[in-house]
C-alpha cells in the first residue's frame, strides 16, 4: 500500500485469488479512501430510519420476553411430563431455542448501550443494565469499551476487541493449531465457550493494555475516571444477578440452574462470540495501522452475513452491521432499509458475504489467522494463513 493508501498491483491481482466458500471469487475491500463522505451517506437514508421509537422498542423487549416466558414453561412444566425417551430431545430443543431468543435480548440491550433505544439516554441505561444483568453481562462496563471499538474498528493499535496478531507475534505452535483441523475446532469450540468470559475477565482477543485489563475493575486502564462509577454500578448489577441465581440454586437445586438458564446463556455467549468473530473477520476486510487508518474506512472495514431466519431473531444485527458501524444510533428496526439505501453509495466498499455460518465459521478459522502488510511496508494489513 503506497501514501495515501493507494492499491498496489500485486494487490489487485491477489483480488481475484481470493474465493469465497460457495465458491465465488471475493474482492478485497478497496482502501483507498472513500470517494463519498459520510454525510453523503447518511442523506442517502430516509430521515425515519433515525428516528427512535420508545413504543416500538419496547414492543421488541415485550416480544422476546413473553418468547422467553413460554419457553420456560415449556422447560417447567411440559418437558416433566412428557415421555421419559423424549427428554433427550426436548431438553435441546430449549437449551437452542432460549439461547437464541435470549441472544435477541441480548442485541436490545446492546442497543441501549447504543442510544439506539430510545431518546432518553437515562431510560436507554436503565433497559440495558436490567437486560444485561439478568445475562450476567456487566453494562456500563461493555458499554463504554464497546463504544471505544466503535471509534477506533480495524485500527492495528486502537480496536478494541479481535485484534488480529501480525505473523511475528504468533507463538511457535501457532501453525501445528489452525493447520490441523482438529486443533482448528478445538480453537473454536474454546473460543466459543470461553471465548466472552474471558475477554471480560482478562481482556483475551483484546487490544493490548500497559497493565492488567477487567472489565469488572472500575480501575483498570480501560476506563477513565468519569466512568469508574459506572463500572461499579455494573459489577453490583452482575452480582445482584449472581444473587438471584445463588438463591434459585439453594432452592430448586444447582443442576436445575445448569437445564434452566446456565445451557442457555452459553449458547447466548457462544452466539455472540461467533457473530462478533465474524463480522470483524474475513478475508476481504483490511486493518489498518495509524499511519493509515481513518474512521470511515475503519467503520467499513466489516461485513454483513446471513444467519438465515435467525437474522429475525437477532434483530438484524447480523446483516445489518455495516449500517450499524456507520450509524450505531440508529435503531435495529429501521437497519435494513437504511442498508439497502446506503448499499448504491457505498459500492464496492460494501461486503456481505452469503456463506452458510457453519461453513464460514471454519474458512475464517483456516484462513485468517494473522495479518501481514503487502511487502511489509504497513499501513494496511490483510488476512494470511502461510507458514
Amino acid at each position: 500500500m503506497g501514501a495515501g493508501g493507494r492499491m498496489t498491483e500485486k494487490e489487485r491481482e491477489e483480488q481475484q485469488k481470493l474465493r469465497a466458500g460457495n465458491g465465488a471469487a471475493v474482492q478485497r475491500s478497496p482502501t483507498d479512501k472513500p470517494p463519498f463522505t459520510l454525510g453523503q451517506i447518511k442523506k442517502a437514508i430516509p430521515p425515519h430510519c433515525f428516528q427512535r421509537s420508545v413504543i416500538k422498542s419496547f414492543g421488541y423487549v415485550v416480544h422476546d420476553l413473553v418468547i422467553v416466558a413460554a419457553l420456560l414453561y415449556f422447560a417447567l412444566v411440559m418437558i416433566p411430563v412428557l415421555p421419559s425417551g423424549m427428554h433427550l430431545a426436548a431438553w435441546p430443543l430449549y437449551w437452542i431455542a432460549q439461547g437464541c431468543v435470549l441472544t435477541g435480548v441480548w442485541v436490545i440491550a446492546h442497543e441501549c448501550g447504543h442510544h439506539a433505544f430510545s431518546d432518553y439516554s437515562v431510560l436507554d441505561d436503565i433497559v440495558g443494565l436490567v437486560l444485561h444483568s439478568s445475562l450476567l453481562v456487566p453494562y456500563f462496563s461493555w458499554k463504554y469499551s464497546h463504544r471505544r471499538h466503535h471509534s477506533n474498528t480495524g485500527s492495528m493499535e486502537r480496536d478494541e476487541v479481535f485484534v488480529p496478531k501480525q505473523k511475528s507475534a504468533m507463538a511457535w505452535y501457532t501453525p501445528y493449531v489452525y493447520n490441523n483441523p482438529i486443533g482448528r475446532l478445538v480453537h473454536i469450540v474454546v473460543q466459543l465457550t470461553l471465548g466472552w468470559p474471558l475477554y471480560l475477565a482478562f481482556n483475551v482477543s483484546g487490544r493490548p493494555y500497559p497493565r492488567f485489563a477487567c472489565h469488572f475493575d472500575p480501575y483498570g486502564p480501560i476506563y477513565n475516571d468519569r466512568e469508574r462509577i459506572q463500572i461499579f454500578i455494573s459489577d453490583v448489577g452482575v452480582v445482584a444477578a449472581g444473587a438471584a441465581l445463588f438463591k434459585l440454586s439453594s432452592a430448586f437445586g444447582f443442576w436445575w440452574v445448569v437445564r434452566i438458564y446456565g445451557v442457555p446463556l452459553l449458547i447466548v455467549n457462544a452466539w455472540l462470540v461467533l457473530i462478533t468473530y465474524l463480522q470483524h473477520t474475513h478475508p476481504a476486510l483490511p486493518h489498518y495501522d495509524s499511519t493509515e487508518w481513518d474512521w470511515l474506512r475503519g467503520a467499513l472495514a466489516t461485513v454483513d452475513r446471513d444467519y438465515g431466519i435467525l437474522n429475525r431473531v437477532f434483530h438484524n444485527i447480523t446483516d445489518t452491521h455495516v449500517a450499524h458501524h456507520l450509524f450505531s444510533t440508529m435503531p435495529h428496526y429501521h437497519a435494513m432499509e437504511a442498508t439497502k439505501a446506503i448499499r448504491p453509495i457505498l459500492g464496492e466498499y460494501y461486503q456481505f458475504d452469503p456463506t452458510p455460518v457453519a461453513k464460514a465459521t471454519w474458512r475464517e478459522a483456516k484462513e485468517c489467522i494473522y495479518v501481514e502488510s503487502e511487502d511489509n511496508r504497513g499501513g494496511v494489513f490483510w488476512y494470511s494463513n502461510k507458514f
